[in-house]
């Protein structure tokens, strides 16, 4: 058993929604908890839950059900906007479509989070430098998305996902919208930068490749965790 401190704990989750059928159940009896520094795939077929869950463990969405503990904290008892400073100061997020603001630079980009948390601007834009080097940007500093490939966008979210050294990291399908050689690369930096910051990583993901690479996986299958 880990010795390390508990990151995630999760109890009896469950997510019911309103159709226009009846109620609908896409997540119920949910169980597991997550250590620090380690990394979880969360797998299943299409339709099966996976980005819900990874939803309800990030506070972006509500549980019907059961308890989402986020670094010590239970989600159901902080305000929205609670839960957005909780993700602001202990989340990092990495998304398949990479979500750039479009009118910003790459390191305006990678900046953004610290800003958002206060950070003084030379110290944010030393660290967002420093991050943009480390994913093999530092040439593409003042480059806006539109000049960027797929890949280096991704590798720039890397960079901005990474920057706030967070606890633990989110990432949704993080090479969905990639060629299989932009993909790899991407997702050998991920697992680089991981290790070097400590970072708890909790990975949605199809390909089975990498989920692979996790130390361990949840499998889900009609709303629920088969094996962990």
């Amino acid at each position: 058993m880990s010795t390390k401190p508990v990151v995630l704990q999760v109890e009896k989750l469950g997510k019911t929604v309103e159709t226009s059928d009846g109620l609908l159940t896409i997540l119920h009896d949910i169980h597991f908890s997550v250590s620090a520094g380690e990394s979880v795939a969360i797998v299943g077929a299409s339709g099966s839950g996976k980005s819900t869950l990874l939803s309800l463990l990030a506070g972006l969405d509500t549980a019907s059900i059961g308890k989402v503990e986020l670094v010590g904290k239970n989600l159901a008892d902080l305000s929205e906007d609670g839960r957005a400073q909780l993700r602001g100061q202990h989340v990092g997020f990495v998304f398949q479509s990479f979500q750039l603001i479009p009118h910003l630079s790459a390191l305006e980009n990678v900046m953004l989070p610290l800003e958002l948390r206060g950070t003084p601007l030379k110290e944010a834009r030393e660290q967002a430098q420093y991050w943009l080097e480390k994913v093999g940007l530092g040439a593409r500093l003042n480059h806006f998305q539109k000049t960027l490939s797929g890949g280096e966008q991704q590798r720039v979210a890397l960079a901005r996902a990474f920057v706030g050294k967070p606890a633990i990291l989110f990432a949704d399908e993080p090479t969905g919208s990639l060629d299989e050689a932009s993909g790899a690369k991407v997702i050998d930096l991920l697992f680089e930068l991981n290790r070097a910051s400590g970072s708890t990583l909790i990975l949605v993901t199809h390909d089975s490749a990498l989920a692979n690479r996790c130390l361990r996986q949840l499998h889900l299958h009609g709303g629920a965790v088969l094996l962990s």
